[in-house]
């Protein structure tokens, strides 16, 4: 959600924080502001509303410290205004500063007992009560401080402070939400997120929940907030280049990345097949265990709830293992039913999204295989699994997912087929094929993207329509449910997507003369007749029906307004050959309404609140 960047070095610290709240702007944000440490005591600029708002007000202030920390606030407690942006202090403002993302959870208690002390709060917000509490226990030692209020605090958060009797020191402390220190040369950064200062360092190490940071220019070191023990923690070197992170030509990121999902794809099935055969190792099971599974729940939320529908369909087709996809949120809430036979797979392109963590945590708790899908070294999550499978597609900036979802379900075709294979469900030769034609989408992607279809066409005329129907049956069902979700968060409008079968029961009340349905038809031997059906059904009622259909099927003409083909494949690779046109038309529909579809109102990159 929020957004954090932190320096200590011997460079100006400004500038360097305002790039990396830059850097971090894409996550969701309502306001934003820094603090650095000067010799007469802190200084604070805070703003609302875009970045720009923020770099405006520093534009005049000159600064030599070299010590500071930024943040982009997504408010959960107290409304969007200056006095709710971070940094927040306590009663003294030119003694420390903190920002925090997450929430603390027992914080009105907290408030409750500072007021009743003597302190004087000026904001809404629960960090400003950690600011107090620190204040008051302060004593000449800002690590013992934190570990004086860590264990008092209830929720899942991180917190960085500044104090000025310690200069040319940050500390930090993390529970359930994301922080990672970047390590340079007379220079150390500490972020939610490694985008913030991935120009400037490739070297990274990620603390453990309970882990204070103290960061120094001369170095980092860890400390357990539970006993004082100093711990260490491996340096990884993170290969993404800079380019990567830029938008590279196209007008948006979200398009950029848009572009970019054939080549995540090829990376992330690279060196998983070698010589023709599947190499599994990230899945943590062996031979035996793949053939005695009996289950496997697949939790997540959002796009990434979408893939895992996904895989649903294609595990239980080919490896004949039952599949039960479900939303985290919900699933952690039910009492599930687990065994040693179950398998559960956590979805989650940060790493952090705090219900799909929370699912995995309790899925081991009760006995279960856990591995985590994620598109993040050193998150939250890969620490909370028996294993981890990463999707290879580089930094994702966009809000709203594009190519991590079709990584994602490029890592179901592989689990499903590596399970077929040990489980001898499907014929070798088959596999060989199936896995033949994975190795084919990245370029029918490319065939896709870079050839001419009606998208802008239909998109212009149905920009100012006041809501979609989405339809899909059978492998169409996740595709229509995601076309969906893309058009809602980023161009606003009302949507709806149901499967086919099902508009019947209810959503056919919707239609109305003219009304824009979308429906997945591509050619599925199994549901395509019941498609075409269900498409006559909704002409009938006067709805314009824009149908996305396979190459070469003529036949959909004759029951579609508008038809946007795509190339051949298999049926179950269908998903993510289908899901590029609907992201497509929710882009232009997007853009052709004037809005920001890489930060749009209200989301955030990284959920990691419930």
């Amino acid at each position: 959600m929020c957004g954090i960047i932190g320096y200590v070095g011997k460079r100006p610290a400004k500038d360097l924080l305002i790039q990396g709240l830059q850097r971090l702007e894409n996550r969701g944000y309502d306001s934003a502001g820094i603090a650095l440490r000067e010799d007469e005591g802190l200084s604070y600029v805070r703003a609302v509303g875009n970045l720009a708002n923020l770099t405006e007000a520093t534009a005049g202030v000159t600064s030599k410290s070299t010590t500071g920390l930024g943040h982009t606030r997504w408010a959960t407690h107290g409304a969007v205004n200056e006095d709710n942006a971070h940094p927040l202090t306590g009663c003294h403002e030119n003694e420390l500063a903190v920002v925090l993302n997450g929430i603390v959870e027992n914080y009105l208690t907290l408030k409750d007992e500072l007021v009743a002390e003597g302190h004087t709060f000026s904001s809404e917000t629960d960090a400003e009560v950690v600011a107090h509490m620190i204040e008051d226990a302060y004593e000449g030692d800002v690590i013992a401080a934190v570990r004086a209020v860590y264990g008092r605090l209830e929720g899942h958060f991180t917190f960085v402070l500044i104090h000025h009797d310690e200069p040319h020191r940050l500390v930090a402390v993390r529970r359930q939400t994301p922080l990672v220190v970047g390590l340079g040369d007379g220079e150390n950064f500490l972020a939610s997120n490694m985008a913030a200062f991935h120009s400037e360092t490739r070297r990274m190490q990620f603390p453990s929940d309970g882990d204070i940071v103290e960061l120094t220019p001369a170095g980092v070191n860890f400390i357990r907030a539970e006993d004082g023990e100093h711990v260490s923690h491996d340096v990884a070197e993170i290969d993404w280049d800079d380019e990567r992170a830029e938008r590279a030509g196209f007008e948006t990121f979200m398009l950029k990345e848009i572009f970019e999902q054939p080549d995540g794809i090829r990376e992330t099935i690279g060196d998983r097949v070698r010589h023709g055969v599947l190499v599994q190792d990230g899945l943590g099971l062996s031979e035996q265990d793949m053939r005695e599974l009996r289950r496997i729940v697949i939790v997540a939320c959002g796009t990434a709830y979408h893939a895992g529908v996904v895989g649903r369909y294609v595990i239980e087709e080919w490896a004949r293992v039952p599949v039960e996809p479900d939303v985290a949120s919900e699933w952690i809430y039910r009492n599930p039913v687990l065994d040693k036979d179950t398998l559960v797979i956590g979805i989650s392109q940060s790493g952090e999204t705090r219900d799909t963590i929370q699912a995995m945590q309790l899925a081991r708790q009760l006995g279960a295989r856990t591995v985590a899908i994620t598109n993040t070294m050193g998150s939250q999550i890969t620490r909370e699994v028996d294993s981890v499978l990463y999707t290879r597609t580089g930094m994702e900036v966009g809000v709203a997912a594009s190519k991590t979802f079709s990584a994602q379900v490029a890592l179901m075709y592989l689990i499903g087929l590596e399970l077929a294979r040990q489980r001898e469900t499907l014929p070798h030769d088959e596999i060989e094929f199936i896995l033949d034609e994975v190795y084919r989408l990245p370029a029918k992607m490319e065939q896709f993207l870079n050839g001419s279809h009606p998208i802008d066409e239909i998109a212009a005329r149905f920009v100012d329509q006041p809501f979609f129907l989405f339809l899909g049956r059978h492998i169409g069902l996740p595709v229509a449910l995601e076309g969906a979700l893309k058009l809602k968060e980023i161009s606003y409008i009302p949507t709806e997507a149901y499967s086919a079968g099902e508009m019947k029961h209810g959503p056919i009340a919707l239609l109305d003369e003219g009304t824009p349905v979308v429906v997945v038809a591509t050619r599925m031997n199994i549901v395509y007749d019941k498609i075409v059906s269900n498409i006559q059904e909704t002409r009938a009622r006067g709805a314009h029906v824009i149908a996305i259909a396979t190459d070469g099927d003529e036949e959909i003409q004759h029951h579609a307004n508008d038809v946007i083909y795509i190339p051949k494949s298999p049926a179950f690779l269908q998903a993510v050959l289908a899901t590029l046109p609907l992201q497509l038309l929710a882009y232009k529909i997007a853009r052709l309404k004037g809005l920001n579809v890489d930060q749009p109102r209200n989301l955030a990159k990284t959920v990691t609140v419930e």
